[in-house]
């Protein structure tokens, strides 16, 4: 059984949807798309038909790649008012006989795990909130030694430590409607900041307190996360429309053309900007103009260093311990120059994000591809499989690859075919 996923991050700027294999243990990209998005401001979904027709949009881009229907995703949702709570839950493990009719500790195994989660639950006061992840912290097994995953261990009893995530119920509804109203099933949901942890773990992380900004287009996120797991989380009103709206001011352009200058033009840090490089536009009065490079980035520099000091101002807010390291993320972070303003702001243990997916090396795909890796590392854990497509979409993707011979089980080593922007 071939093992797909679909992920979609429902963005104010863009929706982004990505479709990934899980083979040998290892996510690899079928197909990614971006499409502009109307009637979504600031995540939250303020026009349904506008917001319908965008989402349909990015659905059909990818489903003509692959030619297969998207039925099934994990949805990212809002994330505003977001609780993260600590949950405790413990469980029995049954006792096994053997043939000799001796007693023997039970093996536990995948529904142990979903058992003693399900139990750590009923400590959280839900009221008007909605479950969004349980994030195991580890696993306590013979009431002595502390794992990750505790499956396969013999033991009399089962306790976990995990973080409960929640959030409105409203934030969830709406998105899970929207789907509904396209025909597709929000089987799993997640946070972007659950997705950018697993977009970028590492083993550092594991073991560190850690902060990851993601600056959106009209917002941006900091989350704190000790062990790699989610504890604080902050939206700032700020992000990269700031930066656009500071260039169409400035240079009396309209929005469109400030966008284009701030991705392909200017630099996220005056260094190496050019003062003899020009580029020529129309401004909205119909004059052509001269834009300098080194000029245009100075703006852009100002801007993205009051969002990071604020956002720096806002982690020392969440926490008062040392932090280890700071990723920054987001489609902004892909600007080049962009760590060195990091690095100005936050010193050495900045970074800015790298989506290891080969194909999609653009930041802003960081939350539907972490989301999709946090999806499997979930089945992992409870010990179950699961795919989000059928066996005759099986083999309609299947005969796709065959007519591209060089492919290996769809693992899109030409990316052209399967990815668009």
């Amino acid at each position: 059984m071939k093992h797909i996923y679909t992920s979609v991050d429902l963005g104010t700027d863009s929706i982004k949807v990505v479709v990934c294999e899980l083979y040998k243990n290892k996510l690899n990209l079928l197909a990614a798309s971006s499409e502009k998005s109307e009637g979504i401001k600031k995540g939250l979904i303020t026009d349904v038909e506008k917001a319908k027709a965008s989402l349909k949009k990015a659905i059909s881009s990818v489903e003509s790649m692959l030619g297969i229907e998207i039925k099934q995703v994990i949805a990212s949702i809002p994330s505003y008012f977001l609780d993260c709570a600590m949950i405790k839950g413990s469980v029995e493990i049954p006792l096994q006989v053997d043939e000799a009719d001796e007693t023997h500790d039970g093996i536990i195994d995948g529904n142990d795990v979903s058992r003693v989660i399900s139990d750590a639950m009923r400590s959280y006061d839900f009221r008007d909130r909605e479950m969004v992840a349980v994030l195991p912290i580890d696993f306590l097994v013979n009431q002595k030694d502390y794992v990750r995953d505790p499956k396969g261990i013999p033991s009399r009893t089962l306790s976990t430590r995990a973080m409960m995530v929640a959030t409105p119920k409203k934030n969830i509804y709406s998105v899970v409607q929207l789907f509904a109203s396209l025909g597709i099933e929000v089987v799993d949901i997640s946070i972007n900041a659950i997705g950018d942890a697993y977009a970028f773990k590492s083993r550092e992380m594991d073991f560190t307190v850690g902060a990851i900004i993601n600056i959106g287009s009209e917002t941006t996120s900091v989350t704190l996360y000790n062990k790699g797991i989610v504890v604080k989380h902050s939206m700032l009103q700020l992000g990269g429309k700031n930066i656009e709206n500071d260039i169409a001011y400035i240079f009396k352009v309209n929005n469109d053309t400030a966008r284009k200058l701030k991705e392909k033009f200017a630099f996220a840090h005056k260094n190496h900007a050019s003062q003899y490089e020009f580029i020529e536009v129309s401004n909205v009065y119909g004059e052509m103009i001269k834009v300098n490079q080194f000029e245009i980035s100075e703006i852009v520099e100002s801007r993205l260093e009051e969002i990071l000091t604020i956002a720096k101002k806002e982690i020392r807010s969440l926490t008062s311990r040392n932090i280890d390291y700071v990723i920054v993320t987001g489609g902004t972070s892909n600007m080049a120059n962009f760590n060195y303003i990091a690095k100005e702001v936050f010193g050495t243990i900045a970074k800015i994000g790298n989506v290891k997916l080969i194909g999609i090396r653009n930041n802003k795909y960081s939350s539907a591809v972490g989301n999709i890796a946090y999806f499997v590392s979930k089945l992992k854990l409870k010990g179950k499989e699961y795919t989000m497509v059928s066996a005759d979409m099986i083999d309609n993707l299947i005969s796709v690859e065959n007519k591209n011979e060089s492919y290996d089980s769809m693992l899109g080593k030409v990316f052209g075919f399967f990815f668009s922007e």
